[in-house]
């Protein structure tokens, strides 16, 4: 008899998960702003600012504006990753840290300077995450490079180690 009240809970259960999913992903199909439910899940994809632009920026993009001098690179890592290396010219700024030294940092910056903002990792939200906050600080050019260190050592691009001169200690 308890067996057969158990089998009988299990197939009631089994039966009512699958059909609450049935329904959950009919809804989500029939949704104008449904979630993605299958894909890469790559971070660009929701790297957007509020009127729709991409934030992220290529790597080639990006190269092209350090070999101009016309933009400024902020370093999201810890500290101590930055002072083992970083994007050569780069400031830092510790996503973790950035209340206390967002004015030393950013002083210098006129708020319409393009800002590139770099963490280490395709899935680091510390660069967005700083991005933003510089938008919200009223920066208007803030981009991100995804990956951004990593990619950066692997093309051999210029970097170098040690602190900023800039909101570093």
């Amino acid at each position: 008899m308890f067996k057969l009240k158990c089998s009988q809970a299990i197939w009631q259960c089994t039966t009512l998960i699958v059909f609450a999913s049935l329904v959950a992903i009919s809804i989500n199909y029939l949704r104008n702003d449904r979630l993605q439910l299958f894909g890469d899940g790559f971070p660009a994809a929701r790297l957007m600012d509020p009127s729709g632009k991409q934030l992220d920026i290529s790597l080639s993009e990006a190269k092209k504006l350090f070999l101009q001098r016309s933009v400024v690179f902020i370093d999201a890592r810890p500290q101590d990753d930055y002072k083992k290396g970083h994007i050569k010219g780069a400031l830092g700024l510790p996503w973790k840290e950035v209340d206390r030294n967002f004015m030393g940092v950013t002083e210098d910056i006129s708020p319409d300077t393009p800002i590139i903002t770099y963490c280490d990792g395709e899935i680091c939200e510390l660069s967005h995450n700083l991005a933003i906050f510089l938008r919200d600080m009223g920066f208007r050019n803030v981009r991100i490079l995804i990956n951004g260190w990593a990619l950066w050592k692997e093309e051999g691009l210029p970097i170098e180690s040690g602190s900023s001169t800039a909101g570093q200690g």
